[in-house]
């Protein structure tokens, strides 16, 4: 008698054991985000019942100097099949280095400003932005940049590398070499071109983002 308590008590225990693992590895499964912890990610969803097509205008795009093109295509991880049906979010300064708001900014834009736009890639993948080049922090903290998120069609929202100035004074070597390269590299040499600057970025989705696969 006292052998079969003793043997249901371990089962007991087994199964108690098996449980916590599964439970733990659960937890752990729907912890690991594509990318890692993303602050302000969400706000990618903050376009409302605009329909995103693969080409966005921002807001004071033709009341700024000087005016910007954004452009390049979205590939798959192996990158060289364009990606469909990819959202990119993005937002920066404007011409004095500060996110600007108008006042009455809900949700994120009251930390992003109102300067942003979303796209949505076809099935060739290639997007554009028409915006202004932005402005670095006043305090000259951080070197020009233009903050990027995209979301899969089956995965959640990540953060890519910044949109960065190969010619910005600010991008030294230093802050160079601590890039991630996230989704490929986001710094780009602005071209101008009819009285516009162009800069083209291809992306890479998943490459050197965390949790992948």
């Amino acid at each position: 008698m006292e052998i079969k308590f003793k043997t249901f008590q371990l089962c007991f225990l087994l199964v108690l054991w098996i449980g916590t693992s599964c439970d733990a590895q659960t937890k752990k499964a729907t912890t690991l985000l594509v990318g890692g912890g993303c602050e302000g990610c969400e706000a990618i969803y903050e376009y409302g019942d605009k329909k995103l097509t693969p080409i966005d205008t921002l807001p004071e795009f033709r009341n700024n100097e000087p005016q910007l093109k954004i452009t390049g295509t979205v590939f798959k991880n192996d990158g060289k099949t364009p990606a469909e049906n990819v959202i990119i979010y993005i937002y920066h300064t404007n011409r004095q280095g500060i996110y600007e708001i108008r006042g009455n900014e809900t949700g994120w834009a009251k930390r992003h400003g109102f300067i942003r736009g979303w796209i949505k890639t076809g099935k060739d993948g290639k997007y554009t932005f028409y915006t202004f080049r932005p402005a670095a922090y006043p305090d000259g903290s951080e070197p020009e940049h233009i903050h990027t998120t995209v979301k899969e069609s089956d995965k959640n929202e990540y953060y890519l590398d910044d949109y960065l100035f190969d010619d910005d004074p600010i991008l030294t070597q230093s802050v160079r070499n601590r890039l991630n390269n996230r989704g490929g590299s986001g710094i780009m040499k602005p071209i101008e071109e009819n009285g516009m600057l162009t800069i083209e970025r291809n992306i890479i989705l998943g490459k050197n983002i965390p949790n992948y696969e």
